[in-house]
């Protein structure tokens, strides 16, 4: 498949300089480590947070987490989509016989990205072995993880999306994106209304993270035949997203117009 190729071409090139990798991989590794270290300080020092413990935030944590790593391996190509527009190399993209979106979404795999992969499935075991759920429970683990997946990776479709009509917008998504994530980390309850409206309805973060792993511990009134349904937004949310590019591509004005 031309898909699994450009993979390995992709992954190829950068393990030819072997101990950058692993260097990178380590620092991804030890980077996201300092935040389960603060996750870990606050309920060491409070033991609760609303009732939660530590090893059920840390179930949040590690979807969230083994989710963004997935998003973020693939889609280097849109987080430097700008200088794609800015240098008007997309005109190129647009006669080739494959789908713009497909040619910019496999223009580089960042391998590096398996330090904070790992890291999130660390805890994400952990935390499952600590709070004795069933093996079933898995299902909709993976499946909130594939859900988180596909709504960061939208979130950095819609970025790539944006600079057709501006072109420095990375500082405005890193809001949604890395500033998602930091509050996906945690129960949604502990926020303001707004915050849980945006994070629910607008950005659904809570969606594939907060509301499957709530209906998972019985925590609230959501059943789980409805929690296991919630990581559905993330899918949706993709779906969306692609149809922005689709749209802005309908719209784009190349620099030689």
């Amino acid at each position: 498949m031309l898909f699994l190729k450009l993979i390995s071409v992709s992954v190829r090139s950068q393990m030819q300089y072997k101990a950058s990798f692993l260097m990178l991989s380590l620092s991804h590794f030890l980077g996201t480590f300092v935040d389960i270290l603060g996750i870990w300080i606050l309920f060491d020092r409070f033991k609760f947070v609303q009732g939660w413990t530590f090893p059920e935030v840390g179930l949040i944590y590690g979807i969230m987490n083994v989710g963004f790593a997935l998003a973020e391996a693939f889609s280097r190509g849109f987080d430097t989509f700008s200088q794609i527009i800015k240098y008007g190399d997309f005109d190129r993209l647009l006669l080739r016989p494959l789908s713009s979106l497909y040619q910019v979404a496999l223009r580089e795999v960042q391998a590096m990205r398996i330090g904070r992969f790992l890291q999130g499935l660390i805890v994400l075991s952990w935390s499952f072995s600590q709070l004795s759920l069933a093996p079933l429970s898995l299902l909709l683990i993976l499946f909130s993880v594939l859900g988180a997946a596909c709504l960061f990776y939208g979130l950095f479709v819609i970025q790539a999306t944006a600079s057709f009509w501006i072109i420095e917008a990375l500082e405005l998504m890193n809001v949604a994106t890395y500033g998602g994530l930091q509050t996906g980390q945690y129960p949604i309850s502990i926020y303001d209304k707004v915050f849980r409206l945006i994070f629910t309805l607008i950005i659904p973060i809570a969606c594939v993270g907060y509301y499957p792993v709530a209906s998972l511990l019985q925590r609230g009134s959501i059943p789980l035949w409805l929690g296991a349904l919630f990581p559905l937004a993330g899918f949706i949310f993709l779906f969306l997203a692609c149809q922005f590019w689709h749209f802005g591509v309908r719209h784009y004005r190349s620099t030689g117009s």
